[in-house]
């Protein structure tokens, strides 16, 4: 069991020991700091929240006691019910409202929750925001409304609807075309609010949409991490369906894998490329991912003449830098599109539409489009050490040893050689170096990963 706070919110298991848990009285606790935290940043008396949610078992429960306490501190409450991640950001901007909060643990499995709070931007908090919030939820010093001062709260329906209408009207979201295609998509939702959006979505492509695991009752029937080693059943009903290709997102709709029509992976890392290959085909310019995504995006960006960059690993992080070189899409590599046309945030609905635009308007399979890009193969790894060992001391002798490669320390170090990249990022929570390395062979990435895992112990 475990509870784990963050500058990007507060996640746990449900059940158990108060502060060792994602309780009732930490999911009031960290709300309440939240609305404190929004307060103090706005001088109007009315603040309005929204609140979503995806289909975990503790999702209501959750969901109530974060909005039970923040109409206590005084706020406005609009809970939109079952949700999805991008559809809370796009409503918390469409309501022009002062801030949101999703109740979804993401990708991990029915025993956690979380709450992921957002900014009056529908953007997830900078790291300055969280770090504020997690002081006022370690001091307690909260301060809620007398009995003529509470908050409203209200149901509101219809966001999801809203979100597909918003993608739908994206000029780069060629309609017509995918219409015209005939598409035949099989789509695993994992039991969650993606069995909502997605074959909504779908419908009103004109696409024939084959539902897997797409009843929101929040029984996974798979660990939800959209991984190739979770997701044997759809890959075994899309060839049997004889589908164009397979749709997989994850609980709360963030992320966005793809299966062939051979039932094979297309790749998480590469929803993003196929995706900016469309974008940058039609509209010129730049594009961002972390520092542990693909080089195949840069590949692609640099053959539509455009100029990639990297950020530190975290939304909020490529959002930023997306922001500051004015680039026109990018995300990360775990399958998050982050389209700015629609709103700075990952979005599988936004990625399933240009995915679908691209397919239709290149008339290729999906099989084929995976081939026309180049094959990069990662390995993920780590090593630990023992606590009293200095982890930044390490990494700055890495730095020093490959100082003609000129390292990228902008999060951990990446180094990049000429036909393959090591990323070393310590952890923040154990006294951990995780190691991420990407080359033209998974033989040489391995490879890759073991040299530098050699390398660190012999300067221990």
């Amino acid at each position: 069991m475990a509870l784990i706070k963050s500058i990007s919110g507060i996640r746990g298991t449900i059940g158990g020991v108060v502060n060792e848990n994602l309780t009732p009285v930490n999911a009031v606790k960290f709300a309440a700091a939240y609305g404190m935290w929004l307060k103090s940043e706005n001088s109007n008396q009315s603040l309005t929240v929204i609140i979503g949610r995806d289909a975990r078992i503790s999702g209501e429960m959750i969901s109530n006691l974060v909005s039970n306490t923040l109409t206590g501190l005084g706020i406005n409450v609009v809970d939109i019910g079952l949700s999805t991640t991008p559809t809370v950001e796009v409503a918390v901007t469409l309501d022009k409202v002062d801030g949101g909060i999703i109740i979804t643990a993401s990708h991990n499995p029915k025993q956690w929750n979380a709450l992921k709070l957002l900014n009056h931007k529908g953007e997830f908090l900078n790291a300055e925001a969280g770090e504020k919030i997690l002081k006022i939820a370690e001091d307690e010093n909260f301060l809620f409304a007398e009995v003529d001062d509470l908050g409203k709260y209200e149901k509101k329906d219809g966001y999801i609807e809203k979100h597909i209408d918003e993608v739908l009207k994206l000029a780069l979201v060629d309609v017509e075309a995918i219409k015209k295609a005939n598409f035949k998509v099989v789509v695993d939702a994992v039991n969650s609010t993606g069995g909502i959006a997605i074959p909504s979505l779908l419908e009103k492509l004109g696409v024939e949409c084959v539902k897997l695991y797409c009843e929101p009752n929040g029984h996974f029937p798979h660990n939800p991490e959209p991984l190739k080693e979770h997701l044997t059943d759809i890959s075994e009903l899309v060839v049997a369906e004889k589908a164009d290709f397979g749709i997989v997102v994850d609980p709360d709709v963030d992320r966005l894998a793809i299966i062939c029509e051979d039932g094979s992976m297309f790749g998480e890392e590469y929803t993003l490329v196929a995706c900016a290959d469309y974008v940058l085909g039609k509209t010129k310019g730049d594009t961002v991912s972390n520092l542990s995504s693909s080089r195949a995006l840069r590949d692609i960006t640099l053959k539509h003449g455009g100029k990639y960059q990297a950020s530190a690993v975290g939304e909020v992080n490529v959002v930023e830098l997306m922001k500051t070189t004015n680039a026109i899409i990018g995300g990360e590599g775990n399958g998050g599109i982050i389209y700015p046309a629609s709103h700075y945030g990952r979005d599988s609905l936004v990625g399933t539409a240009l995915f679908l635009s691209h397919l239709a308007n290149e008339k290729v399979s999906c099989k084929t489009l995976r081939k026309s890009y180049p094959d990069y193969y990662m390995s993920k790894s780590k090593i630990e050490l023992t606590p009293e060992i200095n982890v930044d001391k390490v990494l700055e002798k890495i730095a020093q040893k490959f100082e003609n490669e000129k390292p990228n320390c902008v999060d951990g170090i990446k180094i990049d050689f000429e036909e393959e990249w090591v990323h070393l990022r310590k952890s923040n929570t154990e006294p951990i170096i995780r190691i991420y390395t990407e080359s033209k062979s998974q033989k040489s990435a391995d490879e890759l990963a073991e040299k530098f895992i050699l390398f660190i112990k012999n300067l221990l």
